[in-house]
């Protein structure tokens, strides 16, 4: 079981996977820079399958200096030998020795992480997003508020693209689109996170 990460090793700039960025995972892990982070998420993958695809996933994630976050259960994450957990709040449990990586949308949520010891909160969503279409937003400032009430260090999710993550200085960001690379898309690609 890997040991719980150092607070200045924790990483400020995460991917998160899923079924629409699969195809263009590696190359937009490639792109991400050392020590920062994946959440694989792949929730339409059967279990043997998705544990199969998170194993061929930490390869690549091991040489690039990543790491690798495994969405669900603190169990599964040991089985498949992730550095830590990502989920809302009441799935993690306590004190389970990896980082706890807790998804928060309130401020009772917050509350919630904090009784869970969560390492890190991603804090959504800031903006619209594809994974919700329609959904109400935080915005910036509203997103800042939980930010500064956050026991731990807080990254913003949701919408977020390298030029989004600048208009909420110091803290950190995760991304499913503002990161991927996506095989039918033409032009820049979203994946490097010095694009603007």
């Amino acid at each position: 079981m890997p040991p719980r990460q150092s607070l200045r090793s924790i990483p400020q700039l995460w991917l998160v996977s899923d079924l629409r960025t699969d195809a263009g995972l590696e190359p937009a892990l490639r792109r991400l820079p050392r020590g920062a982070g994946l959440v694989f998420r792949h929730y339409h993958l059967p279990p043997a399958e998705r544990a199969a695809r998170f194993r061929q996933l930490a390869r690549l994630c091991r040489h690039r200096g990543l790491v690798m976050v495994w969405a669900g259960t603190p169990a599964a994450a040991r089985r498949v030998g992730a550095d830590g957990v990502y989920g809302a709040a009441g799935q993690l449990t306590r004190g389970a020795a990896m980082l706890r990586l807790v998804t928060v949308h309130s401020l009772r949520e917050l509350g919630a992480a904090r009784r869970t010891r969560a390492d890190l909160v991603l804090i959504s969503p800031v903006f619209p997003t594809r994974t919700h279409p329609g959904a109400p937003t935080l915005g910036p400032l509203r997103w800042l508020t939980l930010a500064r009430h956050s026991p731990v260090r807080p990254i913003a999710l949701g919408g977020m693209t390298a030029a989004r993550a600048r208009r909420l200085p110091g803290h950190g960001w995760a991304a499913i689109d503002g990161l991927a690379d996506h095989p039918r898309r033409t032009g820049k690609s979203p994946g490097n996170p010095k694009d603007s």
